[in-house]
């Protein structure tokens, strides 16, 4: 599928970026990957963390912002494949840089769909989150809108056969702005309390191996305005204390703003459109302009009205001492 050809990555220096790059080369034999991010410094770091482990000769590093159409469009010149990852992600930040925020998630999101209609490339898979999903702080709000565009985007690509589609996750296991390196600061620093902020609170359990594996899995069989979902593990806060600090005493603080009890994925509002397979859901767009029988894919069973995937409501889930075992392989 990616053998020969020419990947980009926005925000190709953040985590998902590095897994990405490192799991392609594993997997496939690419004839370009570019590295499309604003951050010179960590670009430098990457190029070194990564000189032994994949085909250097292969990768490419373009200082750019999504805000910046006249660049993208120059990075898209004779790209194949585009993953979008860049986003201002940090909830308290949007909140007090809303502007911002819009510039890069909503602004950039449509200079990356323009960029791609007008260069040609092949397909899209654009990075979503579970904020987005019945949002309640202005990260979750302008994913949304971010999501929204891509999915009509594919109305508008006519001849040139360009798709988009969209893979939806959590926060990933260990990535930075999870509860995982916030319980290890704390630790680190001799703590024996740890802060619950409501001791009722769950989370889906994703690794960056099983994220990028369901990017891969869109960019081989989405057909255009597809959202993907991994069928991933729960797992309570308090468990996942427990597992990382054994004889910690835990204080509930108070939920924060923005913030939720569950992680939601799949609303009830949206079953009526998404299909179960065996490891993932999808939800398929849902608009006039779609024929649903050309783009369903096979295997899918639909939902029953009124299903919502959630992190509380979940038939799967990790004990502490699953996330003992689970914790091991997190860096």
């Amino acid at each position: 599928m990616l053998n020969g050809k020419n990947i980009l990555i926005t925000g190709g220096t953040g985590s998902f970026g590095k897994k990405f790059l490192e799991m392609v080369f594993q997997r496939f034999n690419p004839n370009k990957v570019i590295i499309y991010s604003r951050d010179e410094f960590k670009q430098s770091v990457m190029k070194t963390e990564y000189a032994d482990k994949v085909d250097m000769s292969k990768v490419r590093f373009f200082i750019g912002d999504v805000r910046d159409k006249d660049r993208l469009y120059r990075a898209f010149e004779g790209v194949d494949y585009v993953i979008h990852a860049a986003a201002m992600k940090q909830v308290p930040t949007c909140e007090y840089n809303p502007f911002e925020a819009i510039k890069t998630n909503i602004h950039g999101a449509q200079n990356v769909i323009d960029a791609a209609l007008d260069k040609g490339v092949k397909k899209v898979v654009a990075l979503s989150t579970d904020k987005a999903v019945n949002p309640i702080n202005l990260y979750g709000g302008t994913k949304l809108v971010s999501d929204k565009l891509f999915i009509a985007a594919n109305a508008y690509s006519g001849q040139k056969d360009t798709r988009f589609a969209i893979v939806r996750y959590g926060n990933v296991a260990g990535s930075r702005g999870s509860i995982i390196p916030i319980f290890q600061n704390l630790m680190e620093k001799g703590e024996t309390v740890l802060p619950i902020t409501d001791f009722r609170m769950t989370r889906f359990w994703i690794t960056l191996e099983q994220g990028v594996e369901l990017v891969f899995k869109a960019l081989e069989e989405a057909k255009g305005g597809e959202t993907y979902i991994s069928k991933i593990p729960s797992f309570n806060i308090t468990d996942l204390a427990k597992a990382m600090l054994p004889n910690a005493e835990l204080k509930e603080i108070g939920i924060r703003e923005g913030e939720k009890l569950h992680e939601v994925m799949v609303t009830k509002d949206d079953s009526r459109s998404t299909y179960e397979y065996d490891k993932h859901y999808i939800i398929y767009p849902n608009f006039e302009w779609v024929d649903i029988n050309k783009s369903l894919l096979p295997g899918g069973i639909l939902v029953e009205e009124g299903f919502e995937y959630n992190s509380g409501n979940n038939t799967k889930w990790l004990s502490s001492s699953d996330l003992e075992k689970a914790l091991k392989s997190i860096k």
